[in-house]
């Protein structure tokens, strides 16, 4: 029993927040990050999303810049393009490379520890 929870388990609120800080485009880029080699059903999965979705997210994110699509046989591998800043004017002056490297190092570090 979880005194946090007054003894009644998880509740579906939080097993499915209503709301996130992070978009799936930018958790798919996250996932990316981590690791070039992921197919689309892992990053899908990964996210919580459908692979569909996850497809459309990396052509959305192909045609803006933000990726490379390296065609390698039969699959695709992604490289983030570190150097593209967000499009919105209240972080335009951030890269997406400093921005991963920010929230991906606590994760690093604990994996390393």
């Amino acid at each position: 029993m979880d005194p946090l929870l007054g003894g009644q388990g998880t509740s579906a609120s939080e097993s499915n927040p209503r709301w996130a800080f992070f978009t799936n485009h930018f958790l798919v880029l996250a996932c990316i990050a981590a690791a070039q080699d992921l197919r689309v059903r892992d990053i899908a999965s990964l996210v919580g999303i459908t692979e569909r979705a996850t497809q459309a997210i990396l052509s959305d994110l192909a045609t803006e810049g933000y990726v490379e699509r390296i065609r390698t046989g039969r699959r695709n591998r992604y490289t983030i393009r570190r150097s593209a800043s967000f499009r919105h004017p209240l972080v335009k002056a951030t890269k997406v490379g400093e921005a991963l490297d920010l929230f991906l190092a606590n994760g690093r570090r604990a994996a390393a520890g």
